[in-house]
């Protein structure tokens, strides 16, 4: 799938107020995406209505766990094989790239859209060699921005001025829109748990700039926040934002953020992370290294499942060593950094380079 991906399964109306509050370059790159997310947003309505029609009452009489798993940090953190890992545990479930790409007709449309997904999707990512499948995890930011049209991400799709655009982004939104944007999320998990009978593992970047909302929402919630070395997190997430415009963007202003406003945002998210990840009650969150996930994924997985009180079964620890055992292949993209983009990382990130114990030579 190579083109509009993000947007690809939004409602009629919705794609239309989207595109309407935006600026649109009616060239034949942008007419043909368009073209595709208005058929797209055509088959969506319809199978909405349908879902509505069949699942309306089962769904409002279904109850909604209070205890989801939140893995959060920053991007390229390592957090889609954590999420891939967890996804494993015959005690969870993970949002599938399909239900988060039809958030609001999955229950229905499954069938339908199977073999049309298989022929246009890619065997891994498009910034990475990530397996990729209708069937797999995925981060549900994406859920969220078709069934709210509030999400960072319409900066990135309609870019408006030469700056990052998570610069100065909302995460959440206004006072106004927020009780509709928390019952979609909870209607959504909803519909995942009704299908599963988990409890749900989630993992959105997004949503480590929204602790305390997702506290509210979710007393009994747990928080993992996972880290990594900011010389492989911050190239590699300028690398994923370039890939995700170029194959997106619906006008001229593209623009491909600079390491020092990366690493920027980086530390400003990970400042709001201790600080609202400090507030709650020590059982609730866990730190977790990628590095040391990477050395002893096992090990590791069990010391987070303890310290937030998850169990450790045998049944997860054998998927585990077989989901390793497939992925001895696996090769990580790697970025060469010069030493002038280290020195500006190494700056800006100090404070967690020496609590992570990250070195400036690696």
């Amino acid at each position: 799938m190579k083109d509009s991906y993000l947007t690809a399964g939004i409602r009629f109306t919705s794609l239309v107020r989207l595109l309407s509050r935006n600026h649109v370059d009616w060239n034949p790159v942008y007419i043909s995406r368009i073209l595709f997310l208005l058929q797209s947003s055509f088959w969506s309505s319809l199978f909405f209505r349908l879902e509505s029609a069949r699942f309306k009452q089962a769904l409002e009489d279904s109850p909604l766990s209070s205890d989801p798993v939140f893995i959060v940090g920053h991007w390229r953190t390592g957090s889609t094989m954590l999420h891939q890992m967890m996804a494993l545990d015959p005690e969870l479930v993970a949002p599938t790239l399909f239900q988060v790409a039809l958030p609001e007709n999955f229950l229905v449309s499954y069938r339908f859209y199977q073999p049309i997904f298989n022929m246009m999707m890619g065997a891994s990512r498009p910034m990475d060699n990530v397996k990729i499948g209708m069937d797999e995890p995925q981060e549900d930011e994406y859920a969220m921005f078709r069934l709210t049209s509030f999400s960072p991400l319409e900066q990135l799709i309609f870019p408006s001025k030469s700056e990052y655009f998570l610069r100065d982004a909302e995460f959440i939104p206004d006072d106004k829109s927020v009780d509709q944007w928390e019952k979609s999320l909870m209607e959504f998990y909803k519909k995942i748990q009704f299908v599963s009978h988990k409890r749900i593992v989630s993992k959105n970047p997004f949503n480590s700039m929204r602790v305390p909302l997702l506290a509210k929402l979710f007393p009994e919630a747990r928080f993992i926040h996972i880290v990594r070395h900011p010389f492989a997190v911050v190239p590699s997430t300028r690398h994923l934002w370039s890939i995700l415009q170029k194959q997106n963007v619906l006008n001229r202003n593209s623009y491909t953020p600079t390491i020092d406003e990366i690493s920027c945002f980086f530390s400003q998210m990970t400042n709001t992370l201790w600080h609202d990840l400090s507030l709650m009650p020590e059982e609730r969150s866990v730190e977790v290294r990628h590095e040391d996930i990477e050395q002893d994924p096992v090990g590791s997985l069990r010391l987070v499942y303890k310290k937030i009180d998850l169990p450790f079964t045998d049944r997860f620890e054998n998927q585990l060593n077989g989901f390793i055992s497939s992925n001895t292949d696996f090769k990580k993209n790697v970025f060469v950094l010069a030493d002038e983009e280290k020195r500006v990382i190494a700056k800006t990130m100090r404070i967690y380079m020496d609590r992570y114990g990250y070195k400036e030579i690696v």
